[in-house]
C-alpha cells in the first residue's frame, strides 16, 4: 500500500460491471485503488488479514453498488428556494443512495443559460451539498452564443423545451433555435436534451371536463405531443450528428420511433422516470394533484410498453425528474392549474427495484439496476471516468442496500423540503442503509455522518475563476 491510508469495503454481493460477485474494494484518497475478487469466505478473510490495520467496512450479504447518478433533478436554488434547495435536495439524495445529482437549468432564478448565471448557481450550492453535483446548461431563444462558454465551464450538456416550460424566465424554443444550438454544439461532444412535447393544434382550449378529474388533464397532453417532437428531434440528430437526449419519456407509442433511431445508430439516448414505471392513470384519484407531471402519467398499457422498452434497451436509463414546488402550487385539486412536478429523489432506487420485483416475468436484475441508475446516466453526462461503475481509478461512490427489506414511505422520514409525494404510504422494497461519497460515509442507518462535503463537477479553470472556491 506504499504507506497510504486506505479503507476496505467488503460485500458478498458487489455489483461489478460483469456481474454480482464477492469482492473487497480498496479505497485510497477517495478513489478505488483495487478490487479484489474473492471466491470463498476463507479467501475474504485471508485478504482482510493482509489489511489488518486498515479500516474495514464489511457489509455481509448486503448489496454494494455504485452510487446512483440522478441526471435529472430540479434543485431550484437560487430564486425558488421555497420550492427546494441544495441542502434539502442533497440530503434527500444521500438518503436514497444518490451520490451524484445533476441540476437542471430551470426553475432557479436566474436560469443556467450563461456563464455568469452558472457562477450564481455554484455559489448558492457552496457548503450545502451532501453529494457531488453536476450542472446542465439551458437553451432558450437567442442564447446560442453562450453555449460554448458553458461547455468550457464544464456543464454536462444542455436542456431545452419544445413547449412552454411553465416558468417565464425559461421560454421554449422553435426549430430555428434548435438548429442554431446544434450548430454550436456539433463538434463539442456536448449534448442537447429535449423536453419532447410539441403542442398539437388547440388541444388545451378544446378539452372540456371536470378539472379535478385526472382524465381531463390527461387529454390535454396526448401521446402525439411526444411522437411529433421526437420525430423532429430524430431528423435534427441525423442531420447534425450531435448527441441528443430525450428526457422523461412518457408515451410508449414513441418507442418504435426510438428503435428506428437506434437501428440507424443515431447518437440519441432516452430516459424515463420512476413515476411512469410505478404509477398508472387508472389509479390516480380525483383532486390528487401530487400525481401531476409533464408529460403525464399514462395508463397501464402504456406503462407496460415502457417496461418493455427498458428490457429491450430502447430506454437507456431511469431518473427522478425530481420537480418539487411549494405546497400552495399543488393545492385546490385542479389538475389544470396545479404545478406539474413529482418529488421522488429520495426513493428512486427503491421504486425501480420494487417495480422489478412486481414483474415476475422480467429479465431485469441487480446488474440492470446499476446500469440504468448509475452507469448510463454517468455516461450521458460525461462522468463515466469518475462515476457510475466500480473500477480502479473511479471515485469511491457507493450505496449499500438490502433488496429483501421493505419500508413504508412516511412523511416524517421524507427529506425533500416539501413532503407532498404520490408515494406517501406506499411500501417499497430495497432499503438504503449507507451512502458513501469518495470513500467517506455521508449517510448510515438513517443518520447523516458528516457535514456537507459534496463537490461541484465543473471544469477546474472555471472553479478557479470563482474567488471563493
Amino acid at each position: 500500500m506504499n504507506g497510504k491510508a486506505a479503507r476496505l469495503f467488503v460485500s458478498r454481493r458487489t455489483i461489478l460491471p460483469d456481474g454480482v460477485k464477492p469482492a473487497i474494494i480498496v479505497v485510497t484518497d477517495g478513489v478505488i485503488e483495487e478490487i479484489i475478487r474473492c471466491s470463498s469466505e476463507n479467501e475474504i478473510n485471508q485478504v482482510k488479514r493482509r489489511y489488518i490495520d486498515v479500516d474495514c467496512n464489511d457489509f455481509g450479504n448486503l448489496i454494494l453498488m455504485p452510487g446512483v447518478v440522478d441526471s435529472h433533478v430540479h434543485v431550484n436554488e437560487p430564486g425558488r428556494t421555497e420550492w427546494e434547495g441544495f441542502w434539502t435536495a442533497t440530503r434527500a439524495a444521500a438518503a436514497g443512495g444518490v451520490t451524484t445529482l445533476v441540476d437542471m437549468p430551470l426553475n432557479s432564478i436566474p436560469p443556467t443559460t450563461t456563464v455568469e448565471n452558472l457562477k450564481t448557481k455554484v455559489r448558492a450550492a457552496k457548503n450545502q451539498s451532501f453529494v457531488d453535483v453536476g450542472f446542465w446548461g439551458g437553451v432558450i431563444p437567442g442564447n446560442h452564443l453562450n453555449l460554448k462558454p458553458l461547455v468550457e465551464a464544464g456543464v454536462v450538456g444542455f436542456k431545452c423545451f419544445l413547449c412552454p416550460s411553465g416558468v417565464d424566465e425559461f421560454p421554449h424554443v422553435d426549430e430555428n433555435d434548435v438548429r442554431a444550438a446544434l450548430s454550436e454544439l456539433q463538434y463539442t461532444n456536448s449534448l442537447l436534451a429535449f423536453h419532447a412535447e410539441c403542442e398539437v393544434g388547440n388541444t388545451f382550449e378544446q378539452i372540456k371536463g371536470n378539472p379535478c378529474n385526472y382524465e381531463t388533464y390527461l387529454q390535454t397532453r396526448p401521446p402525439e405531443m411526444e411522437t411529433n417532437a421526437i420525430t423532429m428531434i430524430m431528423n435534427m440528430c441525423e442531420t447534425y450528428q450531435c448527441r441528443c437526449h430525450i428526457v422523461h419519456l412518457s408515451a410508449g407509442k414513441a418507442l418504435n420511433l426510438i428503435r428506428q433511431a437506434k437501428q440507424k445508430q443515431l447518437p440519441l439516448t432516452v430516459e424515463t422516470c420512476y413515476h411512469y414505471l410505478c404509477l398508472a392513470a387508472e389509479t390516480i384519484p380525483n383532486c390528487a394533484t401530487q400525481f401531476k407531471c409533464c408529460p403525464p402519467i399514462r395508463d397501464e398499457t402504456n406503462q407496460e410498453k415502457l417496461w418493455m422498452g427498458i428490457e429491450d434497451g430502447s430506454v437507456d436509463m431511469v431518473v427522478s425528474d425530481h420537480s418539487p414546488s411549494s405546497a400552495d402550487l399543488k393545492a385546490g385539486g385542479d389538475f389544470l392549474k396545479a404545478w406539474g412536478g413529482i418529488s421522488s429523489l429520495q426513493f428512486g432506487l427503491s421504486l425501480l427495484w420494487t417495480g422489478i420485483k412486481n414483474r415476475p416475468t422480467t429479465n431485469l436484475g441487480l446488474v440492470d439496476v446499476a446500469r440504468l441508475l448509475c452507469a448510463a446516466p454517468a455516461q450521458l453526462c460525461g462522468l463515466q471516468d469518475r462515476k457510475g461503475s466500480l473500477r480502479p481509478g473511479m471515485h469511491a461512490d457507493f450505496v449499500v442496500w438490502d433488496p429483501d427489506s421493505s419500508f413504508q414511505v412516511q412523511e416524517r422520514e421524507i427529506l425533500h423540503k416539501h413532503k407532498l409525494t404520490p408515494y406517501k404510504g406506499d411500501r417499497l422494497f430495497g432499503k438504503v442503509l449507507a451512502t458513501i461519497v469518495r470513500g467517506d460515509f455521508v449517510y448510515k442507518h438513517g443518520e447523516f455522518c458528516a457535514e456537507p462535503f459534496g463537490q461541484p463537477l465543473l471544469a477546474q479553470p472555471f472553479l478557479a475563476s470563482l474567488l471563493d472556491f
